[in-house]
């Protein structure tokens, strides 16, 4: 068996050898460019194919361009949701479900997963990444990679490094010392380099201490290269590349998107004037031919599996995620479950409860096939059983947002969305270049329809009808580069013409508000224009209902509701978008009047259950006055079903919070030292989440690892070894029972304390976890693997990885805060 694979190896490096030896440094140069936005490019003379990457990493995203194969994709739990479950078992399936979608959609890398660590609750960012703990993140992480690379689909490890914030990520520099590094914003990045092999690495866009990391030597050859051994691809994120050069000798192997910025012909001719060796540039061609190798593209006799997309395995499966992650932070008096015999009438408040948002925004994005509504759900499966009746309460957005595809019909008035038509040039003229029904006018420089099919300058004329769902007050708007105007009834409502605007995210806003009546059709017309030289083309299409003050009577009505149904929930949450890549959270608190609908129902109502339809920390002023809080996060496609599902307790709550929640802003670690501006102060240093919470003695609003069951666990017989010596590998034990009346899930931790060590350390660390599933009644007996890595910390100084001689805690819990059993032994030398 190992002869064979040896045998392989060697055939296969045989092959790249033979194939780089004939690459001309034209053909060379131009493999370390995409050919587009998505493609490497192909060398048909010898046979060299292409490969298509295509945003993740929670679902494929199928709205990036024209010629490849649209259409929905099924969209699973965001990034902290995977981690809440604590289950990596489960999560290579994600990873499995995901390659057999990936290829399905004609690609053949999915970039992710996001294994940034949560350093600050208001990053926008947060939902997509994993936790606080590199430990953590790097078994959930690990266990994606391994399940999508099983597929032969290739994964992309991002964003290396320290991207940590949205503020100012394209050019400022976190500015970080060595060991911190090392431990929290690089451990998890090592653990799954070395032991899951990903195809590609994908540099993030900001500095690290004052050098990009597209052209950071330290980073992407000395540490990534040379000391992990990584032999995939480094790619840049996209438009991440600055130099010529610097990159390619730094360590960026491919510059995307394509066609190349940087590494063209200027970089032939850096060879050409001996600026840079062409061995450097074999070695990225090298790089990148291995990974073409492995997709299996290089062999004309490789049959592919077809892959699968949107099947009910996949739902299922998408649905078993959202109800594992689904973490229980508050149950007083046992209001949860719902008892179906002894409650009668159930009153559903708020925005999340018809509008649940399944994902953050940004390039993680993904159109699923249909989205579960809680409300719709909850109705249909109670139905003859319990009277259920709604009342919105308030909004939940601040400004607008993009107008759903229900509100909009096209010109045959048939269906939703509207007619869009796309024309060469500006001015409207000749033949449409396309024809179709856009879903929803919601753009942006790298989905732009058919930006692929266009020319550098276009225009799009939209037509259709908008029907509001309510009477009173609404008001349209456009978010916008480029030249949008927009007409209601023939009547112009909006000329907005930012033509300085040169960056999506900074794009700027135009409104108009007029009184609509519910279920009326209004004539809408939109035309957008880009100009030649505009870079960044985005409109985003807006509508509301936004009543006057003294006309909103929605919390009133949601109040009087509440009195008179036994048991309140409030569904509550962020409006589409507003967590997402690009920018950051203002505060903690939710949007709208959504802490004040709380307020007020709990007031009359007892029985008061909030359900969080948010992926980051928020502030809860209410906490105190409702019986019961369920966190549901971002929870894909299925969310309304498997929140139904943990409320009628058709599923036991198992989810525990992979990032502490603070009690308000400034009891975080980084607090003094956030957003910064060109630079970026990491001057918490190692004390990130927990570590920073345990080490001030703050204590949260909920712990990391917290997350409560409709059950209970007993922990007994924690049993680990007196003494044990560096380089030895070492098992820690205890039983778990489950002394409650229902199965359920148990998520143990265990955590070490160093009692004594040459530089300071936190109070507790995590360094094994196991989700363990016990029936009524049941006991098992679960195990803790311990290597040298679990005691050492990074001593700068020395340049290595250190575990001191001394004595060691062992602290196992149910959350770092919630420590049931401990015993000690000594690391001897």
């Amino acid at each position: 068996m190992k002869e064979t694979q040896i045998e392989n190896k060697n055939q296969n490096e045989s092959q790249i050898i033979d194939l780089l030896s004939n690459l001309s440094l034209k053909e060379k140069i131009s493999l370390l460019a995409g050919k587009d936005s998505w493609r490497t490019p192909p060398i048909d003379r010898l046979g060299i194919p292409s490969l298509v990457m295509t945003d993740g990493p929670h679902g494929v995203r199928s709205d990036l361009s024209g010629d490849r194969i649209q259409g929905p994709a099924t969209a699973f739990p965001t990034g902290v949701s995977l981690a809440a479950t604590w289950n990596p078992e489960l999560i290579e399936n994600v990873g499995n479900a995901l390659a057999d979608e990936t290829r399905a959609m004609g690609c053949d890398i999915l970039l992710g997963p996001c294994v940034n660590i949560i350093r600050h609750p208001l990053a926008g960012r947060n939902f997509e990444s994993y936790s606080e703990d590199p430990f953590l993140a790097a078994m959930i992480g690990k266990a994606w990679v391994n399940g999508i690379q099983s597929k032969h689909i290739g994964a992309s490890v991002k964003h290396f490094a320290c991207n940590n914030q949205e503020f100012e990520r394209s050019r400022g520099s976190s500015v970080i010392d060595e060991r911190t590094l090392r431990e929290i914003y690089l451990a998890q990045f090592e653990n799954i380099i070395k032991d899951a092999d990903p195809w590609t690495v994908m540099c993030s866009y900001n500095r690290i201490n004052g050098v990009y990391a597209s052209q950071n030597y330290f980073l992407l050859t000395e540490i990534l290269k040379n000391e992990w051994g990584f032999e995939g691809v480094v790619v840049s994120d996209w438009g991440a590349n600055h130099t010529i050069i610097e990159s390619v000798i730094g360590g960026l192997d491919i510059e995307m998107p394509g066609p190349s910025k940087y590494y063209g012909n200027l970089l032939a001719d850096a060879v050409s004037t001996w600026q840079i060796e062409e061995k450097i540039i074999d070695q990225a061609v090298t790089r990148i031919l291995r990974m073409i190798q492995k997709s299996g593209k290089l062999d004309p006799k490789t049959v592919f599996p077809n892959g699968s997309v949107n099947t009910k395995e996949h739902q299922e499966l998408a649905r078993l995620v959202a109800e594992e992650s689904i973490t229980l932070l508050k149950n007083e008096g046992a209001i949860l479950p719902i008892n179906v015999n002894e409650i009668r009438s159930i009153a559903i408040i708020g925005p999340a409860a018809t509008d649940m948002q399944i994902s953050g925004g940004g390039s993680s994005t993904v159109t699923p096939p249909y989205i579960t509504q809680p409300l719709d759900v909850i109705q249909t499966r109670l139905k003859g059983k319990i009277d259920v009746l709604y009342e919105k309460g308030c909004d939940n957005y601040v400004g607008i947002t993009a107008a759903k595809n229900q509100v909009l019909s096209p010109l045959q008035d048939t269906g939703n969305g509207i007619n869009g038509f796309y024309y060469s040039g500006t001015e409207f003229s000749g033949d449409p270049l396309i024809s179709r029904i856009d879903n929803r006018i919601d753009f942006w420089w790298l989905s732009f329809a058919p930006l692929d099919q266009t020319p550098e300058s276009f225009s799009v004329r939209w037509n259709g009808y908008i029907t509001p769902q309510q009477n009173g007050r609404h008001t349209l708007g456009v978010e916008n580069t480029g030249v949008c105007r927009v007409w209601l009834d023939e009547n112009l409502i909006i000329d907005h013409s930012p033509l300085a605007s040169k960056d999506f995210f900074h794009s700027s806003t135009a409104s108009h508000a007029l009184e609509m009546t519910e279920g009326q059709k209004y004539l809408l017309r939109i035309e957008y224009i880009r100009p030649r030289g505009l870079d960044f083309p985005h409109i985003r299409f807006l509508f509301g209902f936004t009543p006057l003050e003294i006309d909103d009577h929605r919390i009133e009505n949601a109040v009087n509701l509440a009195k008179k149904s036994q048991v309140a929930i409030v569904f509550a949450g962020y409006p589409e978008g507003y967590e997402s890549e690009g920018n950051d959270r203002p505060n903690l608190d939710l949007t709208g009047k959504q802490n004040e609908l709380i307020s007020a129902v709990a007031k009359v109502n007892p029985n008061t259950v909030v359900i969080l339809n948010v992926g980051s920390p928020i502030t809860m002023p209410w906490l105190d006055h409702v019986a019961g809080v369920i966190l549901a996060y971002y929870p894909g496609l299925e969310g309304g079903n498997a929140i139904t599902s943990v409320l009628l307790g058709e599923a036991n709550p198992s989810g525990s919070l992979s990032v502490s929640f603070p009690k308000k802003i400034s009891d975080t670690p980084a607090y003094i030292n956030y957003p910064g501006y060109k630079e970026v102060i990491y001057g918490e240093g190692i004390f990130v989440g927990y570590r920073y919470y345990e080490m001030k003695e703050i204590e949260p609003l909920f712990a990391f690892g917290h997350g409560l069951s409709y059950t209970t666990f007993k922990y007994s017989d924690l049993n680990a070894p007196d003494e044990f010596h560096t380089n030895e590998p070492i098992c820690v034990s205890l039983k778990v029972k489950n002394t409650g009346k229902i199965a359920g899930k148990e998520t143990v931790q265990l955590y070490i304390h160093d009692y004594q060590s040459t530089l300071i350390r936190p109070p507790k660390e995590l360094k094994g976890f196991t989700k363990v599933f016990l029936e009524p009644g049941e006991e098992k007996t679960v195990y803790f693997n311990l290597d040298q890595r679990s005691f050492s910390f990074y001593n700068p100084d020395r340049k290595s990885w250190t575990a001191e001689p001394g004595l060691f805690e062992f602290l196992v819990g149910s959350s770092s805060q919630d420590i049931r059993l401990r015993t000690t032994g000594q690391l001897a030398r």
